[in-house]
């Protein structure tokens, strides 16, 4: 598998485009996540727009667009704005979330609810050439490997993957177990290293668990984008350094 390597734009939340896609290009990187909280906002279409075209001439790809809607939980009228920003913004893929608790707390309607309205959602982004993949996190239904599983088999549609990252507090080899579950579902990284809980140090901290996640990945068929997200301090300056492990964690020569 080809690795592309990328940034979040809400890794750096305090710059504005200009200035993100400054530190990715300095960074060395390939593409950004646009996310919808600052720089893309949902339905504003001439913002998307400057986006793109912004984000090709400094010589970068649009990744995805990193969205706040929550499948079975946002007004679904929403996502029309959601999928209009992101075909004008250039953006492959949709980032949406799979409801707003956890699966332990979420009745069987609500459940019912997120699956359908997922495959509203994706027949609508599939008519427009585009992909959903669920953000994998803490309180959604997507809050464990095979959980996440589960829902992408009950919705049964190819337009619909998942995003992988460290869960919270969990060890390196339960993490690689969860994502060795999910491989051939996974549409996308968020690279990080947090511990504990939500302590943010160097991606190489965790050389480890990234060498091994990266080998992984790198042994399947088919192009996917490893993006650098909440970088120590959100500081751009040691984007260079995170983006540089990141580089050699991906080397085949590297990953091991």
């Amino acid at each position: 598998m080809t690795l592309r390597l990328g940034l979040c734009s809400v890794t750096l939340r305090h710059l504005d485009v200009a200035g993100v896609l400054a530190a990715a290009v300095e960074a060395g990187l390939d593409c950004v996540e646009w996310g919808a909280d600052i720089h893309v906002p949902a339905g504003d279409e001439a913002v998307a727009v400057a986006v793109r075209t912004a984000t090709e001439e400094a010589g970068l790809a649009v990744a995805s667009y990193g969205s706040y809607y929550r499948a079975g939980h946002t007004e679904p009228s929403a996502f029309d704005g959601v999928l209009r920003s992101a075909v004008l913004l250039g953006a492959p893929r949709i980032r949406i979330w799979a409801g707003a608790t956890g699966t332990d707390d979420t009745s069987p309607d609500a459940r019912a609810a997120v699956i359908r309205d997922t495959r509203r959602a994706v027949a609508l982004a599939a008519d427009a050439g585009v992909q959903l993949a669920y953000e994998f996190h803490r309180n959604t239904l997507t809050d464990g490997a095979d959980r996440t599983l589960r829902l992408l088999d009950d919705i049964d549609h190819p337009g619909v993957r998942t995003y992988w990252q460290p869960p919270l507090d969990v060890p390196d080899a339960d993490a690689l177990f969860g994502l060795d579950t999910l491989i051939d579902r996974v549409a996308a990284v968020h690279a990080f290293s947090w511990w504990p809980g939500t302590t943010r140090h160097p991606l190489s901290s965790r050389t480890e668990l990234w060498r091994a996640a990266l080998s992984r990945l790198r042994a399947h068929d088919g192009p996917l984008d490893v993006l650098l997200e909440f970088v120590p301090d959100n500081d751009e300056k040691v984007l260079v350094r995170e983006a540089r492990t990141l580089r050699s964690f991906a080397s085949p020569s590297r990953v091991g």
